[in-house]
């Protein structure tokens, strides 16, 4: 499942390091795709798009055995962990593959559901891998998407750190061509695409439990000063070190709040082809 990369323009901005790769790995159908459970069922043929470390692929697998289970990712190195998650796990029924959303290398109308979570904020071109993955998508079939809206996150204390965060996040994303309040956007994308036949939802993840802080603000610390998202920060000029060491610290500030509270809203679309 290889495709040749035909948008170079698009810059992920998270990235892959360690920090980043662990906080997906630590997503799961359960907690990250609930909306999408109702439409699994035994021996359905699914494509999990952008699939990352493969967490919520695996589980996936786990639920629509015997049914196969596709992985794509444009990271070798992310699939190289899925593959071996999934052998940690003696799941038998996903594989992995290289791939581009915009030119998957899948025949059309090939499976009965199609899921790219916290992909299409990342993509110059959105509609384009919906209409993608419509194509892929056989009749009847969904199209499932889910991303957050960065914008509409909340938190407190009202730490002015994390103010300057989402400012600089929202500054190299758009440089970068993306839309990071893509939550808001995704049933005008779906429309877009061609898809008349659309369920929208929502759901957060809440960080407010003091274990839950501490993992948010050592994830998100650590992001900031070794990411893809610092190196761009720095490239482009919009923040030197001593900005991002003093929005690092700010994360931990609040990581270490007794009442700190942090809220991030994701959309979330099913499509019917």
């Amino acid at each position: 499942m290889e495709g040749q990369q035909t948008s170079p323009e698009d810059v992920y901005t998270h990235g892959h390091h360690e920090s980043v790769v662990r906080a997906h790995a630590a997503r799961t159908a359960q907690n990250s795709a609930a909306f999408v459970l109702p439409h699994l069922s035994a021996g359905a043929r699914v494509l999990d798009v952008g699939c990352g470390p493969g967490s919520i692929t695996c589980d996936f697998a786990v639920i629509t055995a015997p049914g196969e289970v596709f992985g794509v990712d444009r990271s070798e190195d992310v699939v190289a962990q899925a593959r071996a998650l999934a052998e940690d796990r003696g799941i038998e029924n996903v594989s992995f593959g290289v791939g581009n959303v915009y030119d998957l290398d899948l025949e059309d109308e090939a499976f009965d559901v199609v899921h790219a979570h916290q992909v299409l904020q990342h993509l110059t071109d959105p509609v384009a891998a919906v209409r993608e993955m419509r194509r892929v998508t056989k009749p009847g079939g969904i199209v499932a998407v889910r991303d957050a809206d960065f914008h509409g996150m909340s938190w407190y204390p009202e730490i002015p750190e994390l103010a300057e965060w989402m400012e600089l996040y929202q500054r190299i994303a758009r440089r970068n061509g993306a839309e990071p309040d893509a939550g808001r956007r995704l049933v005008s994308w779906m429309q877009e695409a061609g898809f008349t036949d659309v369920a929208p939802s929502s759901s957060n993840w809440l960080y407010a439990t003091p274990q839950l802080r501490t993992w948010q603000a050592r994830v998100w610390s650590e992001r900031v000063l070794h990411s893809a998202f610092a190196e761009q920060a720095l490239a482009y000029g919009f923040a030197d070190q001593a900005d991002l060491d003093r929005i690092a610290a700010g994360w931990h500030r609040w990581g270490s709040s007794a009442d700190g509270w942090f809220l991030i809203p994701n959309g979330e679309v099913i499509g019917r082809a």
